[in-house]
């Protein structure tokens, strides 16, 4: 990857759109959602405290998350579509 977050920022690479119901019907393109949940691909070091010492990252590399519908900023980067969001932005960690 040639993406590296700077501070308390992750690069998360969004679950893929379902393209079926669980009763078999096709979604079209326009009715797909954004999917809420993806994979981290990257953490930044850490946000620094107002007493000037670092906060290190909860979340790491591999992780599944869910976000918010409308978190990060979407950037493509080698054909890939990927999020770039505040790790506050994560609202779970899928275990």
């Amino acid at each position: 990857m040639t993406l590296a977050p700077l501070h308390d920022r992750v690069i998360v690479k969004p679950a893929t759109p379902e393209e079926t119901t669980k009763g078999g019907i096709i979604i079209p393109d326009t009715a797909k959602e954004k999917p809420m949940q993806g994979e981290v691909l990257a953490v930044g070091a850490g946000k620094v405290g107002d007493d000037g010492k670092a906060v290190p990252m909860q979340l790491k590399v591999g992780d599944k998350v869910l976000y918010g519908k409308y978190s990060g900023t979407e950037v493509s980067v080698d054909g890939d579509d990927l999020l770039i969001m505040r790790e506050t932005d994560v609202f779970a960690v899928i275990k």
